[in-house]
């Protein structure tokens, strides 16, 4: 009998208002708009294999590197998304050409060797965070005048100190509001000064946006950050990258990074894992089922830091098995965890889904940055968390959860993916969850909730 793990009500496209850009996800499935509900149904232990798509953050990356490089590169596994599609198009509008295979996820980059021939660009961003800080810093090693702006939302999210670090590097570079956020724009004339300092404490992607750049500036660039680095593995990933891509940065100190005069980017054929973010919402499914799943195309030595999740749910009672190319994840009895998520903090939405599942409570900490996300996301956590029953604490940087007596809710999402996808795997184990506008997966991954069905059992094709 057909028994979908969701329901879909409404149809209407999402198009953006200006009218020069669409993002419609696999055609003839559904489509997202605001008004959009998927109802989730409980689901027994969860078992299967499932490989998710290319990773958002090495795409981009790629993307940007594949660009600034000298030759021609191939990228396999990119990702399709709304957030991987305005990188493409804001790219093209730069004057380079990136031709992108959606279907065969895979894209071909004529690179720049380090300037982009446009004097003039006005990039919509959509809520992109990688590519309005990576490509502020990338259109200041042309000449002329580019200007980014994305959502609404996107005009709340902070950049003055990656702003700052350009203007310290000869780059005039200001926000258009004196808000310290977009809509930014650059007059760019390449690169005149050596060195910056910048804080780390809001963004990593400030500081991957500078190292990208100056990879690509022919000029010895010193990066020095004051104060902790969040999510200090997504820069170990920038780096791994651009190593990829023929450039070394070095370290000479902690906080210290100095990319070379001599470096240059090279072309090359680049193959990129799936994302590790999607991926715990997978494990998370596990856990929470008491089943068993396997992610394939990772592994404990992922560019991805996020596959740490995994070790989070190991102190929760799950147990966890690395293989050289695959990573399972079996559910049991599941106990609270007291934990310091700064590192993986793509991955909080995540915990605290598990979360409801536990014995005890769970405390999530030293994540005060992502407040500063798709949305706030601590804030908006502790509200729908508190709709399905849950006590929740919140500080300036934690939440602390206690499951309660759970029962069911209409969870809105805040145009945040991770919030749709996280709380769409509570509701394997919470009956009574609807999820409101479902299609701010598309960000990063429109396929999520037909993979989700397929994972579960149920039938994956949602009406037309």
């Amino acid at each position: 009998m057909y028994d979908p793990a969701y329901k879909v009500r409404s149809t209407r496209p999402l198009v953006h208002p200006d009218n020069d850009y669409r993002y419609i996800s696999s055609p003839g499935k559904w489509r997202e708009t605001v008004n959009d509900t998927i109802e989730i149904r409980p689901s027994g232990p969860v078992r299967g294999a499932i490989r998710p798509p290319g990773s958002k953050s090495i795409t981009n990356r790629a993307l940007v590197c594949a660009a600034l490089a000298e030759g021609v590169s191939t990228l396999a596994g990119v990702l399709d998304s709304e957030d991987t599609r305005v990188m493409v198009s804001a790219l093209g509008q730069l004057g380079l050409e990136v031709s992108p295979d959606w279907k065969d996820a895979s894209a071909r980059v004529v690179g720049c060797a380090g300037r982009p021939t446009a004097t003039e660009a006005n990039l919509y961003v959509a809520n992109s965070g990688t590519t309005v800080r990576f490509l502020t810093a990338l259109v200041a090693l042309g000449k002329g005048t580019f200007r980014l702006d994305g959502t609404p939302r996107m005009r709340e999210r902070p950049i003055q100190p990656l702003l700052d670090a350009l203007g310290q590097l000869g780059v005039r570079a200001e926000s258009e509001l004196g808000t310290g956020c977009p809509p930014v724009v650059v007059h760019a004339r390449g690169i005149s000064a050596a060195a910056a300092r910048m804080s780390g404490t809001l963004s990593s992607q400030y500081l991957s946006g500078l190292l990208m750049a100056a990879g690509g500036s022919r000029a010895r660039i010193d990066l020095l950050v004051e104060g902790e680095l969040v999510s200090e593995p997504y820069v170990a990933m920038t780096l791994a990258v651009m190593r990829s891509f023929g450039v070394e940065v070095d370290r000479p100190e902690q906080g210290r990074f100095v990319v070379p005069a001599s470096a240059a980017y090279r072309s090359c054929q680049y193959e990129i894992e799936p994302d590790a973010s999607a991926a715990s919402y997978f494990f998370a499914a596990a856990a929470i089922t008491g089943g068993r799943v396997t992610v394939e195309g990772l592994s404990r030595h992922s560019l991805q830091g996020d596959v740490a999740f995994c070790d989070c749910l190991a102190k929760m009672g799950c147990r966890v098995e690395w293989n050289k190319n695959a990573i399972t994840v079996s559910g049991g009895p599941l106990r609270g965890i007291d934990v310091d998520m700064n590192a993986i903090s793509d991955t909080v939405q995540t915990l605290a889904a598990v979360a409801l599942a536990a014995e005890g409570p769970s405390l999530i900490r030293n994540v005060s940055h992502i407040r500063h996300k798709e949305t706030d996301r601590l804030a908006a956590l502790a509200t729908e968390l508190r709709k399905l029953g849950a006590a929740v604490e919140e500080g300036r940087d934690w939440l602390r959860i206690v499951p309660g007596n759970l029962h069911g809710a209409a969870i809105d999402t805040y145009d945040d993916h991770r919030m749709a996808m996280s709380f769409a795997v509570a509701g394997l184990k919470v009956p009574g969850i609807v999820i409101r506008n479902p299609g701010c997966t598309a960000k990063t991954y429109p396929r999520f909730f037909e993979d989700l069905a397929q994972l579960t059992g149920d039938a994956a094709d949602a009406p037309n």
